[in-house]
């Protein structure tokens, strides 16, 4: 089986990019082309940068065609890969993920190992005020009517 050039994936409505008004500017030495309003990446020249930099890439393709090549690919050279759906922001807001799953780690531990236990919850200091639990009395300025 023949491998399809860049052109031919191009005339076969194959982008590798992204939307132009959600781009990064970070990325404009590795955009070939603009087409239909999607930033197309020069991929050869983006993945020889990035290998020779020795950095990871992270390969993603979660249409049901593409998922063995790029599990294959992927897997050959010694690079992470997303082959199914993931949530939303999961790049671009890593380390607010990665700190949240750090700490549910250390809540599960000190549950496991009994600490939880010991700590007490943080005081409320509106809940120290005398008549925290009461009803609020009415407003003489405010009225329903009927």
């Amino acid at each position: 089986m023949q491998t399809p050039n860049f052109d031919q994936l191009l005339e076969a409505t194959c982008h590798f990019g992204h939307l132009k008004r959600k781009w990064n500017p970070a990325m404009a030495p590795y955009i070939f082309m603009e087409r239909n309003g999607i930033h197309i990446i020069d991929l050869a020249n983006a993945l020889k940068n990035i290998a020779k930099s020795g950095k990871r890439i992270l390969f993603v393709a979660t249409k049901k065609q593409a998922k063995d090549v790029t599990r294959e690919r992927a897997m050959s050279v010694d690079m992470p890969y997303v082959i199914e759906r993931w949530p939303g922001g999961m790049l671009t807001n890593f380390t607010t993920i990665r700190k949240a799953v750090k700490k549910m780690d250390t809540i599960d531990k000190m549950e496991t190992d009994g600490t939880m236990a010991k700590v007490e919850p943080p005081a409320c200091k509106a809940r120290e005020e005398p008549g925290f639990d009461q009803e609020p009395e009415p407003s003489s300025q405010c009225s329903v009517r009927d």
